[in-house]
């Protein structure tokens, strides 16, 4: 357990990103593609649905012990959150409203953020931008690990710590890495969230708090469905930083697995990222792939050459103040 990690600096290419050629490919070849790029139907309701049931959550663990209470926010909680985090992840992307209607698309995000007891949607939008534009760009994708990050969490009991701490690492980081003005729309998320909060706290008291806030850190820590936090990026082959798994808990996380998919057309809601995959196969099939989010997780720890690291990174014209 006290053997550090292989890794002690990044993947540095100097090419652009893959995804942005391989649309123009795609979409030059079959131009069917651009008929996915729509909305997605049921989104809303689905999200709807799904901060419903946390609500009645609320009451109902009025009564349990502390125990239980955190129990059932890491076994029920954690998963029906972070199902909202992805879906705050897809309506980003303008696909509950269409790109006509980005203004209903952001008002619905933090609807979606209601659950999760911190206001996120916004912020997430802000950056996830950057991220998609400029996918491994230096000081700008700021879902790339900081210097000190790699440095510190490089044995395998310390990339076990990073995994539980994920929620405070995606919050603080771009603060430090790409930090942007405080913007109309992230003072609104925050203040119907605390609006929110104060109802709950209200109506039922501390406990139901304590779950909403503990299913979102535990769920996006430690656990099962955090496994493509590092499934989607990390480097497990030489030379490839994107990563696509076509398992299981695509149901209740709206098809991010497809991340592959979801990087060549960032317009199109996970919904039908699998119809993507089978207009176009020969340019899927031959990838590497991820077959369980909970080996990624276990082979992310114990792996030397693992660890937050493990990033193909990139010198961006933006960063150099070339654009």
């Amino acid at each position: 357990m006290g053997n550090s990690a292989g890794r002690s600096d990044f993947e540095w290419v100097y090419s652009d990103q893959p995804h942005t050629q391989r649309r123009k490919e795609m979409l030059a070849k079959y131009p069917a593609i651009k008929a996915l790029m729509r909305p997605d139907p049921h989104l809303k309701w689905t999200v709807l649905g799904m901060v419903l049931v946390q609500l009645l959550a609320c009451w109902l663990v009025c009564g349990l012990t502390w125990r239980w209470l955190l129990f059932w926010a890491y076994a029920f909680g954690g998963c029906v959150n972070h199902s909202l985090t992805l879906a705050i992840h897809d309506i980003s992307h303008n696909t509950a409203f269409g790109t006509g209607y980005a203004a209903c698309n952001r008002w619905f995000a933090i609807f979606a953020n209601l659950p999760i007891g911190l206001p996120y949607s916004a912020s997430f939008k802000k950056y996830h931008v950057d991220h998609h534009r400029y996918l491994g760009g230096d000081g700008l994708d700021v879902d790339i690990p900081t210097n000190f990050e790699g440095w510190l969490f490089c044995t395998p009991a310390r990339k076990l710590i990073w995994l539980v701490l994920q929620p405070f690492f995606y919050a603080l980081r771009p603060l430090c890495v790409h930090p942007k003005a405080v913007t109309r729309m992230e003072m609104l998320n925050t203040l119907v969230q605390l609006a929110f909060d104060v109802v709950i706290f209200a109506l039922w008291g501390i406990k139901p708090l304590v779950y909403l806030l503990a299913s979102s850190l535990l769920g996006l820590g430690l656990h099962p469905i955090s496994g493509h936090f590092v499934a989607e990026h990390y480097m497990f082959l030489k030379g490839h930083e994107t990563y696509s798994y076509y398992g299981p808990l695509n149901w209740i996380t709206f098809n991010v697995g497809y991340h592959m998919e979801h990087h060549d057309f960032p317009s199109i809601p996970g919904c039908n990222l699998p119809l993507v995959r089978k207009i176009a196969p020969e340019y899927y099939d031959h990838l590497p792939q991820h077959y369980s989010w909970v080996k990624v997780l276990w082979d992310f720890v114990f792996e030397d050459s693992l660890g937050p690291y493990a990033r193909i990174k990139r010198k961006c014209k933006v960063a150099e103040g070339h654009l």
